[in-house]
């Protein structure tokens, strides 16, 4: 089963806002260039597999749904936004998005910076749902709209 890329998104430093951007680099070891992990300002910066986080728009949007309320993927604080995969079963495995090789190293659960920043409901109704941490295997170039090869 393939999926699709919706996003990308990146902060400068540590506690910015994220941007989204229409493609990025991601290099092997690091992370996304010019994003705050990149240069180890991110809060899980000492963690070996926070190169880049994913997180599925489907889960975002029946947070919404179940909270009634309307927040934006980048307020969720994860790099990719993936549509048409389920991130849970990447645990442990290698995929593809674009050029770019990736394993899915843990789960990406909610913690105490992102319930302060969207509110309590995150911690209960994203658990196991708040996306997925991985490790860059083979750097390159990805876009918005590149399909996800599991």
């Amino acid at each position: 089963m393939n999926g699709r890329l919706e996003a990308i998104l990146i902060a400068a430093d540590a506690g910015n806002d994220l941007l989204s951007i229409p493609s990025a680099e991601l290099e092997i070891g690091k992370g996304i260039i010019g994003d705050r992990y990149h240069i180890s300002q991110g809060t899980f910066s000492k963690s070996s597999d926070t190169e880049v986080t994913l997180i599925e728009g489907e889960e975002i949007e029946a947070f919404n749904l179940i909270t009634g309320l309307d927040y934006e993927s980048a307020q969720f604080r994860r790099n990719l936004v993936t549509a048409g995969v389920r991130l849970n079963h990447q645990v442990g495995q290698e995929f593809s998005i674009g050029n770019v090789l990736l394993r899915g190293m843990r789960l990406c659960e909610p913690c105490g910076y992102l319930g302060k920043l969207i509110g309590r409901d995150v911690m209960r109704h994203m658990k196991n749902k708040a996306g997925l941490r991985a490790q860059i295997l083979r750097g390159g170039t990805i876009s918005v709209n590149d399909i996800i090869q599991l």
